[in-house]
């Protein structure tokens, strides 16, 4: 009977089916859980961020009812599995299989209305997060404190100190002082959320330090102010240099995507169903307070953003070359992430 009700669970929800698949290929590609009560906007992120649907769109998504999973693979740093949760799952009932769930999980994003009485949501998110480190005491907890578009400065302020003050002192009372939870504030109306998810991806990518170096130093050999690395396709980025992110450079470097992507569709030589984002893609854009944005095609997914001065931008023979050096260090540490991986 324990058995049936699990079968019956799973088919309910949707999660047995992947049960047996292949642990290596669970290995390769990291799991991400989205979690939260009905309506806190879990699969309005999931929309917005990887399936480019515009806020005002997802105002008639309906409320999800099972499991719904989503495949990424934009790139060789980008590859993971999205799974978006109903809101009103019971991770207590005996059915319920939390090795499969949170076994293969490297990060669990927990999301909170802002604009709602959350301490419902609170207390889903102990009862999540206490559950899943048992199982998994590797997880990375995310907690997003969602749709604040509509709160104040001094609100936004007032109820992320609430919610993590609640949140520890919870935790603290349990005896797990240890879990450490990263709270984000966003919403699906401005760059927040693509800021958010870009910290929670890249806390899944081995070869960020890597990355983070070889940023650190193209900018110091090219006179860059700052430089992001990005996933064309969703907008997240998957590494930036050591220096601290400025919200307004990064929402500039964001846009830039977007400017150039556009005008490619456009004017681009695109043949058929061919991208127009290829090796030959680059923009540069003057700024009225004397910066610069410049664009380069890293791969065919990536493009590599930069904020620097005018007078640096001046070398540009050197930045080109440097840029190449870079270009082909990226290669390098693809295809060494390809070996591990063991893909052929």
């Amino acid at each position: 009977m324990a058995g049936s009700a699990r079968d019956t669970l799973q088919d309910q929800l949707g999660y047995g089916e992947d049960a047996g698949d292949a642990p290596h290929a669970g290995a390769a590609k990291p799991r991400i859980l989205l979690l939260g009560l009905r309506r806190s906007g879990k699969s309005s992120i999931q929309k917005v961020v990887f399936h480019k649907m515009t806020p005002n769109e997802t105002l008639f998504l309906e409320s999800t009812s099972k499991i719904v999973k989503d495949d990424v693979s934009n790139s060789s740093f980008v590859q993971f599995q999205i799974w978006d949760f109903p809101g009103q799952i019971d991770f207590f009932d005996p059915s319920f299989d939390s090795e499969v769930i949170f076994g293969g999980c490297g990060a669990l994003v927990f999301v909170i209305d802002a604009q709602d009485d959350y301490m419902e949501s609170l207390a889903k998110l102990h009862e999540t997060v206490t559950k899943a480190y048992k199982v998994n005491p590797h997880i990375r907890f995310e907690v997003f404190i969602h749709k604040v578009d509509g709160l104040s400065d001094d609100h936004k302020i007032e109820t992320t100190r609430d919610i993590h003050q609640r949140v520890m002192d919870e935790l603290e009372h349990a005896g797990l002082p240890e879990i450490h939870l990263s709270f984000h504030l966003t919403s699906i109306y401005d760059h927040s959320i693509f800021e958010a998810f870009s910290k929670v991806v890249q806390n899944l990518i081995e070869q960020l330090p890597t990355l983070e170096s070889l940023l650190n130093i193209l900018n110091a050999n090219s006179g860059i102010e700052k430089s992001f690395l990005f996933d064309v396709v969703s907008k997240i980025y998957i590494a930036t240099d050591s220096s601290p992110v400025d919200m307004q450079s990064y929402e500039l470097c964001s846009d830039m995507i977007d400017v150039v992507i556009d005008v490619s569709c456009i004017y681009g030589a695109g043949d058929g169903d061919a991208s127009t984002y290829d090796a030959r893609s680059s923009s540069t854009i003057r700024l009225n307070n004397g910066l610069v944005l410049y664009l380069r095609e890293v791969n065919r997914y990536l493009a590599l953003v930069c904020l620097l001065r005018e007078e640096n931008f001046k070398k540009h023979g050197l930045i080109d070359y440097n840029f190449h050096i870079f270009r082909s260090a990226i290669q390098e540490v693809f295809e060494l992430r390809k070996l591990s991986l063991g893909a052929p």
